[in-house]
């Protein structure tokens, strides 16, 4: 069986003098092509899906994207991409065709969404239920082949049965986002947001606009404050937030006081910009990778007011189930971060060869893979 796929290829030349390079110093040079792709046999643990909507992370862009002064890609996440070549994408929504031997909670037929963390279950971290630090874990699309592809073998542990919700074509559009959707609930929870939270979120692309979206309508914040510098994402994000700013005015005229700091832009300078201002026993989540130092200027205000800064990493231990319970009660309306459709894989290569677009005309890009199991 052969698979329509958009594949990544990249030379492999780690730089000299760094201990453990990560992939943003290890691959250089990438291409993007689609490739027919034959399927092996079934892995007992697997299931094969032919994906309806895949959706487009700014990983996958950075992937493709290079330094220009060095030629090595932009993405610092885990990423191991062979000579011949890795699939990518980690967010989306498929139909069974087969399932392995040892799946026994799926069916051909279902409806399923996908986690793209593969654990291990038996690390240290994993035995205390901590599984988006599991120290041994795979990112699917990264170190393991992805999603973008007609026909994919997926680990069936990823995999949400979501056949009951998933009834119209907005359904799909929506549940293609519940990753992403997941990576802001859990930034979310580990900063502990709650009602009377002045939030300061910066970026807004799909995890910036989810973390506005949920800070509110889940958590309670009382104001929501995006810094975003591109005019068409501040006005897309504008209806779920308090306050908007490009980075000039927020610079001007920031927020007095803040409790809760999330950094979804990749921009580290920007915890500079608000660092004075966060409140006593205030709390700052780094989420976007970009492979910058992390410099700060006021230690001495850290210290005094016990401020506390986290990496948030990942969407499991039931932020999948929550977001889907929370758009089966409309509470979350996940499919209006849509805003470009691509259909199939060449018409997405064609789009990527406009790359500002991403950026400034879009949030969330989709891809449509197969459109005969959406309900009319």
């Amino acid at each position: 069986m052969k698979s329509k796929s958009i594949v990544i290829k990249a030379e492999k030349s780690p730089m000299h003098g760094i201990h453990k390079p990560g992939p943003h110093q290890t691959y250089k040079n990438p291409t993007v092509a689609v490739e027919d792709r034959i399927l092996s046999d079934l892995d007992p643990d697997e299931i094969r899906v032919r994906m309806i909507y895949a959706g487009l992370c700014g990983t996958d862009v950075h992937l493709m994207e290079t330094n220009p002064e060095t030629g090595y890609i932009r993405s610092s996440a885990p990423a191991s991409i062979p000579e011949t070549g890795r699939i990518i994408g980690h967010e989306g929504i498929g139909k069974v065709v087969a399932v392995g031997k040892n799946v026994r909670h799926l069916q051909a037929g279902a409806i399923v969404t996908f986690e793209s963390i593969i654990v291990c279950h038996y690390c240290d971290v994993c035995r205390k239920g901590q599984f988006n630090q599991c120290r041994n874990a795979k990112l699917l699309g990264l170190e393991k082949d992805g999603i973008f592809g007609e026909i994919v073998d997926v680990p069936a542990m990823l995999a949400h049965d979501v056949t009951a919700i998933a009834r119209t074509d907005q359904d799909f559009k929506a549940i293609a986002c519940v990753e992403p959707a997941g990576v802001a609930y859990v930034a979310c929870q580990n900063t502990r947001i709650t009602g009377g939270d002045v939030v300061v979120i910066f970026g807004a692309g799909p995890i910036g606009v989810f973390t506005a979206m949920l800070s509110k309508t889940v958590f309670g914040a009382s104001a929501v404050h995006v810094v975003e510098p591109v005019a068409f994402r501040r006005d897309f994000a504008s209806p779920w937030c308090d306050h908007i700013y490009d980075i000039e005015a927020f610079s001007a005229n920031p927020p007095e006081s803040v409790d809760v700091v999330i950094e979804a832009s990749g921009d580290l300078r920007n915890i500079n910009r608000i660092f004075r201002r966060v409140n006593a026993n205030g709390r700052i989540a780094l989420l976007a990778r970009s492979g910058e130092s992390l410099v700060l200027d006021a230690t001495d205000h850290m210290i005094t007011n016990a401020i506390s800064i986290i990496g948030s990493r990942g969407h499991l231990c039931g932020a999948f189930t929550d977001i889907l319970t929370l758009y089966k009660q409309g509470r979350l309306p996940l499919h209006q971060i849509v805003t470009s459709v691509m259909d199939g894989p060449d018409a997405f290569l064609d789009f990527m060869k406009a790359e500002s677009r991403i950026l400034n005309e879009n949030c969330k890009v989709l891809i449509r893979f197969a459109s005969d199991d959406i309900p009319s």
